[in-house]
C-alpha cells in the first residue's frame, strides 16, 4: 500500500491539476503498465502455457523451461536492452526429460527448497516407516530419455561469454546409479557451462546421484556456495580454467570415481569454508593453478591424498584446515579405495612457491591397514618444486608417521614447527629445517 501510495503521490507530482477522475485513470494505466512490465520477465513453470500442445512440467520440466527460455529470446531482440529473466520453480516433483539449453544471459532459475536427501543411505536401508525416501523441495528427477546426458547445459558461441547465469534453491536428482546403487555411475550431469562464462552463481542447490554434479568449463567470478552436494561421482569439476572464482560454504562428498572439487589452470580460486566427506578420490584437487587459497575447511577422507596439487602449481596458500583421515567403517564400501598408498600423502605438493601453514591434521589408522604394508604414513609431501614453505602445523596420529617429506627434486625447501627431526624423512639436502619444540 505504501509503495502504490508513493506512486500515486508522483502522479500528482508530474500532474499538478488534474481532476480526480483523469489522475485516478492516469495513474491506473501506470500501474497495469508497471505490472506488465515487471511481471513479463518473471515465469512460474507451472503456470507458463508451451504453445501447442500444452506440457505439464511435473511431465517434463525440461520442455516447459526450454519454452519459456524461447520466449525470453523472441521479445527480447535489442541488444541495448536484454534484462534477461527468472524462471522460479515452485515446491514439488518434476520430471525431466528434455535436456534444458540455457543460451542467454541474466537468466535466474531459482526454487524454493534444495531437497537434499541421502539416496545412498536409502538404497542400502530397509526404509519401511520412513517419514519420506525421496528429496523434497523444488525437485527435478534427471530422467533424460531425449539422448543427452545433461539436465542443464549452459552454452553459446561468439561474443559477449554469457553472463549472470544463476541456478538457486532447488533440487537435482539423478533418481538411480542401475543395478548397482554405489557404483557413482550413470552418465547423469547436472549443470555442464559447456562454454566460457562470467559471473556464474549455482547457490543454495541440492544435487545427488549424478555421475558428475557440476562440471564449468572458463568460468571468471564464478560463485559456487551454500549447496550441499553429495553422493556424486563429482561434485564440483572446473576445466579450462577459471580466474577469481570461489567454491565456498558447501557440503560435499563425491563418490569413490571421481573429485569432490577440481580444478585446473586456475588464477585466484578461493576454496574456503567447505564441509567436505567422504568418499571422493580427492577432496580438492588442483592442477596448474597458482595464487589460490585453500583455507578453513573441514576436510574428512577415507584415504590419502585428502589435497593435491598436481602438475605445476605456483605460491597457492593451504591454510587453516581440519584434516581427518580415518577408514572407511560403512560397510557397502569397506574395501574400496582410491588406488593409493598412504605414504603420498594427506596432502601432496607439486610447484614452487607453495606456503602450507597452521593446519590440523588427526590421522587414525589401525597399523594393520597402512598401505604398503609395514610403511610409514606421510602427512605433507613435497614432490617436487622450489621454495615451499611446510610451517606451523599440528599432527595428532595413533602411528609413527612422516610429518612432512621432501622428495629428491624439492630445492629451497622451509620446513619448520611441523614435526621433530624423527619425523622429518628428506631426500633432498636443499632445505631449512626447526623441529617442534
Amino acid at each position: 500500500m505504501l509503495q502504490w501510495l508513493t506512486r500515486r503521490h508522483l502522479c500528482k507530482q508530474i500532474s499538478p491539476q488534474p481532476n480526480a477522475e483523469s489522475l485516478s485513470a492516469s495513474c491506473n494505466s501506470q500501474e497495469r503498465a508497471r505490472g506488465i512490465q515487471m511481471e513479463s520477465n518473471v515465469y512460474d513453470v507451472t503456470d507458463w502455457k508451451t504453445p501447442g500442445k500444452p506440457i505439464d512440467p511435473q511431465d517434463d520440466i525440461g520442455a516447459v523451461i526450454n519454452s519459456i527460455i524461447a520466449d525470453i529470446k523472441q521479445r527480447q531482440t535489442n541488444p541495448a536492452d536484454k534484462p534477461g529473466a527468472v524462471i522460479y520453480i515452485p515446491p514439488g516433483t518434476y520430471s525431466l526429460k528434455t535436456r534444458v539449453v540455457v543460451d542467454v544471459s541474466f537468466l535466474t532459475i531459482r526454487g524454493s527448497g534444495h531437497g537434499f536427501s541421502s539416496l545412498s543411505i536409502r538404497y542400502n536401508s530397509n526404509t519401511a516407516g520412513w517419514h519420506e525416501i525421496n528429496p523434497g523441495g523444488s525437485h527435478i528427477r534427471v530422467e533424460n530419455t531425449d539422448g543427452n546426458s545433461e539436465a542443464f547445459i549452459v552454452s553459446r558461441s561468439g561474443n559477449p561469454r554469457l553472463s549472470s547465469v544463476a541456478f538457486e534453491n532447488f533440487c537435482l536428482d539423478g533418481v538411480s546409479f542401475g543395478s548397482n546403487q554405489n557404483s557413482y555411475r550413470n552418465g547423469k550431469v547436472g549443470i555442464r557451462f559447456a562454454t566460457d562464462n562470467d559471473s556464474a552463481r549455482v547457490r543454495g542447490m541440492g544435487m545427488v546421484y549424478l555421475e558428475q554434479a557440476l562440471l564449468i568449463q572458463g568460468p571468471d567470478a564464478l560463485d559456487v556456495s551454500g549447496n550441499f552436494i553429495a553422493e556424486c561421482g563429482t561434485c564440483v569439476m572446473i576445466i579450462g580454467g577459471s580466474q577469481a572464482s570461489k567454491i565456498s560454504d558447501n557440503h560435499l562428498g563425491a563418490g569413490p570415481v571421481g573429485f569432490t572439487i577440481f580444478a585446473e589452470n586456475s588464477n585466484g580460486l578461493l576454496i574456503t569454508g567447505n564441509n567436505i566427506f567422504p568418499r571422493g578420490i580427492d577432496s580438492v584437487h588442483i592442477k596448474n593453478s597458482y595464487r589460490s587459497n585453500i583455507s578453513s575447511n573441514r576436510l574428512q577422507s577415507f584415504y590419502p591424498g585428502s589435497i593435491t596439487l598436481e602438475g605445476n602449481c605456483k605460491e597457492n596458500l593451504i591454510s587453516s584446515n581440519m584434516f581427518e583421515r580415518q577408514v572407511e567403517t560403512y560397510g557397502p564400501f569397506i574395501g574400496v579405495g582410491n588406488g593409493l598408498d598412504d605414504d603420498f600423502g594427506v596432502v601432496q605438493v607439486n610447484g614452487d612457491g607453495n606456503t602450507i601453514t597452521s593446519n590440523h591434521v588427526t590421522l587414525i589408522i589401525p597399523p594393520d591397514q597402512v598401505k604398503p604394508a609395514n610403511g610409514t604414513a606421510a602427512i605433507f609431501r613435497i614432490k617436487n618444486g622450489d621454495q615451499n614453505l611446510v610451517g606451523a602445523n599440528h599432527i595428532i596420529s595413533n602411528l609413527a608417521v612422516h610429518t612432512v617429506v621432501l622428495d629428491a627434486g624439492t630445492t629451497n625447501s622451509h620446513v619448520f614447527d611441523s614435526g621433530t627431526a624423527a619425523q622429518l624423512l628428506a631426500n633432498s639436502s636443499s632445505y631449512g629445517f626447526r623441529p617442534t619444540p
